[in-house]
């Protein structure tokens, strides 16, 4: 508050729009972001399956329905982007443009568009898809799998950057008629293509999976093993369940794939040869795990792009403070509430069992949940309980697992003065970690119902953990605002950590 007694209210930052056209084999695409540069929000997604490249593996060439369906659509996307008055616009070509014998035709009507397309090589793609990877998995160390339509492309990536890449002719229009023969002479050839990327046999670490079919087999292996998200993003497998879920989705009718939820009628009819392809894969790479990631190519540039400064940041909290901050919640405020809960951040979820591991990556997701909390209660009461569900376990968050979302979305409930934990939740993380996020929970909703979680009530008071006791601190000044309902509220944060609540109005002596 300034010294007149107004409100001041923190200025939100915001970044100009930026757009990316992916000129793809199978699809062109536009896709236009706004929000955090970290962690960049989708506010625009529209594609035209034109399928550019059907027909390299039998004429060469762009087919001229296909070329016509395509600059139709980019015609489209660049008055959409001048009306908007975007500057900031990449736009990329792949593997149809690179390969066919009138791709350079085709890219030259595009530029005629008043569009400045950059033809990417292999390699380029390949650096691309990695850079996307790195950033959505900070801390990668592994291989990545980029499936398009008209290439799979595999590069390693360890350390933040990429050493190595490989385009191989494997993308998801040409299958079909490798497949035409028989599946073990398909599996024959892509061995014979895999031959050429013996570096990523030898490459530790996981296989990230990157490109819409990879992401429709994560949506069928959920599917099959009623995972409670919906999101594929993160989404991970180990070796023997990809190989027998492959070995499913391979003779699997697209009309019966296309009724499942995350795989729309395009990606079902690619899916069984993208999972035929996968098995030989995986006995070629023997990868760790897999790993399904939203970001590809198309973020990889954006993300490549970025100083040391954004590209070091928290990706998880980039996003929670831009979608938090629409709702009101800054990241300042959520910053003091964590501080003063910071006595909650000591339960068994966080320095016991087998999660003891994991206590200074608990820190970020109890920050994150403070301000999505904060953005909670600026909801009507009726629609905050399916928020908080909707909040953690369906919005795709970067940098942030299953067992992390349950832990937020547990704490959203415990915030709402509910300590029930529901057994969605329970497939996702221990028990110790959800009752850890409760916790924090509950002390978000005491901090609120102090003093409206002010900056003022937090300063002039403290949450204590002593032996046996909880104990609120208060300022002499403001002690009126130790009284019920505030006292109820201790009681039942005080009762799930089995201590004794005591309010306590000036210093707290120590005991004896």
């Amino acid at each position: 508050m300034s010294k007149n007694g107004k409100i001041r209210r923190e200025r939100r930052i915001v970044h100009a729009p930026s757009a990316v056209i992916d000129i793809g084999s199978n699809t062109v695409r536009l896709v236009i972001y706004e929000g955090s540069p970290r962690a960049p929000r989708v506010v625009w997604n529209e594609k035209v399956a034109a399928r550019l490249g059907r027909d390299l593996s039998a004429s060469g060439e762009i087919p001229d329905e296909a070329a016509a369906e395509a600059l139709g659509a980019l015609a489209r996307f660049a008055l959409l982007i001048e009306d908007l008055d975007i500057e900031d616009v990449q736009t990329v070509a792949t593997a149809a443009a690179r390969e066919a014998s009138n791709g350079a035709e085709f890219l030259a009507r595009v530029a005629d568009l008043g569009l400045a397309p950059r033809l990417l090589s292999g390699e380029e793609e390949a650096e691309a898809a990695a850079q996307g990877s790195i950033g959505a998995f900070p801390g990668a160390h592994g291989v990545v799998a980029d499936l398009g339509g008209g290439s799979l492309e595999l590069v390693s990536i360890a350390e933040g950057k990429s050493h190595h890449a490989t385009s191989l002719p494997l993308g998801t229009l040409r299958l079909p008629a490798l497949r035409a023969g028989s599946d073990k002479k398909f599996d024959k050839t892509v061995r014979t293509e895999l031959a050429g990327a013996g570096w990523a046999a030898a490459h530790p670490g996981p296989l990230y999976m990157v490109g819409g079919t990879w992401r429709a087999f994560a949506a069928y292996a959920m599917r099959k093993r009623d995972f409670p998200l919906t999101d594929p993003h993160g989404y991970r497998l180990d070796i023997a369940t990809a190989d027998k879920l492959a070995a499913e989705a391979m003779s699997a009718s697209p009309e019966k794939l296309a009724e499942m939820s995350g795989i729309s009628a395009m990606r079902a009819g690619y899916l069984p040869d993208a999972a035929a392809m996968l098995r030989p894969l995986l006995e070629e790479l023997q990868p760790e795990e897999l790993i399904f990631s939203s970001w590809g190519l198309r973020e990889g540039l954006l993300f490549a792009r970025l100083d040391d400064l954004q590209r070091t940041k928290d990706p998880l909290l980039a996003g929670v403070a831009d979608f938090a901050e629409m709702h009101g919640a800054s990241i300042t405020h959520a910053a003091m509430l964590a501080a003063w809960s910071v006595e909650l951040a000591d339960g068994q979820g966080r320095s016991g069992g087998s999660s003891g591991g994991r206590s200074q990556g608990n820190e970020r997701l109890r920050l994150a949940s403070a301000q999505l909390a904060a953005a909670l209660h600026r909801v009507e009461p009726n629609l905050r309980y399916n928020h908080a569900l909707e909040w953690a376990l369906d919005k795709r968050w970067i940098g942030c697992d299953a067992r992390d979302r349950a832990m937020i979305c547990a704490a959203l409930i415990g915030s709402m003065g509910r300590s029930a934990i529901p057994d969605r939740l329970r497939s996702l993380a221990e028990d110790e970690d959800l009752r850890e996020a409760v916790t924090w929970g509950l002390g978000f909703k005491l901090a609120r119902r102090l003093g409206a979680a002010s900056r003022v009530s937090m300063l002039s008071s403290a949450l204590i953990r002593k032996k046996r006791r909880l104990i609120l601190r208060l300022d002499p000044s403001r002690a009126p605002l130790g009284n019920y309902p505030v006292t109820k509220d201790l009681e039942i944060l005080a009762a799930f950590l089995e201590l004794e609540p005591k309010v306590k109005i000036g210093k707290v002596e120590p005991e004896d």
